[in-house]
Formats: C-alpha cells, structure tokens, sequence
C-alpha cells in the first residue's frame, strides 16, 4: 500500500474528529481535516495536494456538490478524486453524486474499523 494524503471536510465536528481517528489507524494515511467546503478550498489555494478528497454532503455555506464544482474549476485539482460521505443512502441520491464527478459514496454511519479501506476500495476501482 502506499502512503495516502486526504483532505476531508465536514461541518460536524465529531464526525470529524471520528472519521480521522478511524482513518489514521492506517499508519499509510494522513488526514487533514476542515469543517466545511470553504475551508477545503483554502487548504489546496494554500498548497495542499491531497491524493484524495472526502467531502461530507450536507454542510452549511457551501456544500459538497458545490464544493466539487469549485474544485473542478481549478486546474491542479480537475482529477484529484473525490468522494463523498453521507447520511443519503438511496441509491438515485449515491448515482447522483457519481454523476457529479465523485468516484464514490461512503454512507454515514460508517464503520470506524473499515472506513480506511473502503475508501481505498473506491480509489481502486
């Protein structure tokens, strides 16, 4: 496995601090963590080059579809992956997000003990 690099933004702080934990227990990988959409922007203007971006659907100001659009528009971040974690399970809403560009779904809740390697799943695939 190699090293891996995710920036995650979601507005619930517990959530957060939970899905970092849960992914850090993978020692190959590094989360920086951002309370929503807006921020996430900040960290890549600021240099962060993430191998993978988690955002949380649902967040205030600018939410993870708008987030993703915004991403999109800047060159060195037009194929970063991207997916998206949410409480929308249904399978049109899931169909929905892929269509927007991301390359997968993680449903909330999640398992703190797999969420590493389903998210590798979906950069795999």
């Amino acid at each position: 496995m190699s090293r891996l690099s995710v920036l995650y933004a979601d507005d619930e702080p517990d959530i957060r601090e939970v899905a970092t934990f849960a992914l850090e227990l993978d020692p190959e990988i590094a989360v920086t963590a951002v309370e929503d959409g807006a921020a996430a922007l900040a960290a890549l203007d600021a240099g962060l080059v993430p191998d993978v971006i988690l955002l949380d659907v649902m967040m205030p100001g600018m939410d993870g579809p708008a987030t993703l659009t915004r991403l999109r528009e800047r060159p060195a971040h037009e194929r970063t992956p991207v997916v998206f974690i949410t409480a929308r399970a249904q399978a049109h809403e899931q169909e929905r997000f892929r269509s927007l560009g991301a390359v997968g779904v993680i449903t909330k809740p999640f398992d703190p003990m797999t969420l590493a390697g389903r998210l590798r799943e979906l950069l795999d695939a």
